[in-house]
């Protein structure tokens, strides 16, 4: 079996409410599908998801697929060397891995259908039955806010998920209302994107815990130096959890052993392929680290993979990140669990496991050419704090 065609196709689809956040303003999500067909006419899909530009993410993966075509699909880090390498991608780290991460899926997909298994028992099975996702809050006033926070809790979430890093004031009184809207033993995960100082990290961090109870911080300070972070983390009773400065597969090995946190929250996207995303949560397992799926905002190719991978992950933790439960539709023939609960069991479909709807792909691929991507920051930028 060779690789005969691959085909990068934007595609764009609206959020059924707008995601704001300290950080966001944006109305749906805006991703790469990538197509992959085989000299035998299999066909695998896979899912680029998108940092800050979806052109360039469409250009990578074209200007990537001479150096996959006619390639043994099995056959995928050696791909992945030689488009990194050879077709000067190592250069463009951030961009490569994001664009490669849908041609691996699409590869990954391909081979499952192949050897007709899941994509989990490729990376040596299930090690659980189902995976638990969060519940993303917007930010609102404290009444929405208590009122997303008993939607949550009716559905049956165990994880809430708010950014942070903007207004202290307006931050708290968000937190005193969720908390009274779930009840002392749900769990809040705050997301400060780096944005505070070390000392304003440790004031608000043990004030809030006091008060809330926190579950975990994601990137309270910069990750560069790691010291900031190991200073956080030291000298606050919150978990740490790193999210940037995960960029490429030696940053996630630097972080991992630095110990400046005590979760990992990213994906494959990060790290440019499955196999080294697979590798890097092993190795963070073996060093005592917990594994939160990351994601930058997903259709159901991408939210199948990681579902996959975290069936498949033994430091994989709860509350994994997801926009399902947001999407006014998707690309696929049926309904991803997560849409509408927090829990997802084990896929044992061939390959990804789930069917895409070309009629869907090609509406949603006309809508992204006639108005382009959601712009991620809307009216938001530039932020004050």
């Amino acid at each position: 079996m060779k690789i005969a065609k691959i085909e990068a196709i934007p595609v764009r689809i609206a959020y059924r409410v707008p995601e704001l956040s300290s950080l966001v303003a944006r109305s749906g999500v805006a991703d790469v599908l990538v197509k992959v067909t085989s000299d035998d006419g299999l066909i695998g899909w896979g899912e680029c998801t998108r940092a800050a530009d979806v052109p360039g993410i469409e250009a990578a993966v074209n200007a990537m697929a001479p150096l996959v075509l006619n390639r043994d699909p099995w056959s995928k880090e050696a791909i992945r060397h030689d488009v990194m390498i050879a077709g000067g991608w190592q250069f463009q780290a951030f961009t490569a891995n994001f664009a490669f991460a849908g041609i691996d899926m699409a590869l990954w997909d391909l081979t499952g259908k192949a050897a007709d298994q899941p994509l989990h028992r490729l990376f040596g099975g299930a090690v659980r039955d189902e995976v638990d996702y969060f519940y993303y809050l917007h930010w609102a006033s404290p009444d929405d806010m208590a009122l997303q926070g008993r939607d949550g809790a009716a559905k049956g979430y165990d994880v809430f998920y708010l950014k942070v890093g903007v207004d202290e004031q307006a931050e708290e009184e968000m937190l005193a209302a969720l908390r009274a809207a779930i009840g002392p033993d749900r769990r809040i995960r705050l997301d400060a994107n780096q944005a505070w100082t070390v000392p304003q990290a440790v004031r608000l961090l043990n004030r809030w815990h006091d008060l809330f109870t926190l579950d975990f911080i994601e990137a309270p300070v910069s990750v560069d130096p790691v010291e900031a972070m190991l200073e956080v983390k030291q000298r606050t009773p919150v978990p740490v959890c790193a999210n940037e400065g995960l960029w490429r597969d030696v940053d996630a090995l630097r972080v991992i052993k630095s110990r400046c946190c005590d979760y990992l929250c990213y994906s494959s996207y990060w790290v440019g392929s499955l196999a080294r995303f697979h590798a890097l949560n092993t190795i963070a397992h073996l060093e005592g680290l917990r594994i939160v799926k990351h994601t930058h905002g997903e259709l159901g190719l991408a939210a199948a993979c990681g579902q996959h991978m975290m069936l498949a992950a033994e430091g994989a933790d709860i509350g994994h990140q997801q926009t399902a439960q947001m999407m006014v539709d998707d690309i696929l023939t049926e309904t991803v669990p997560i849409a509408t609960g927090p829990r997802w069991g084990r896929i044992e479909g061939p390959g990804l496991g789930v069917t895409v709807d070309e009629e869907k792909v090609a509406r949603y691929h006309d809508d992204y050419r006639r108005l382009g991507a959601h712009p991620i920051y809307g009216d938001r930028f530039p932020l004050t704090p």
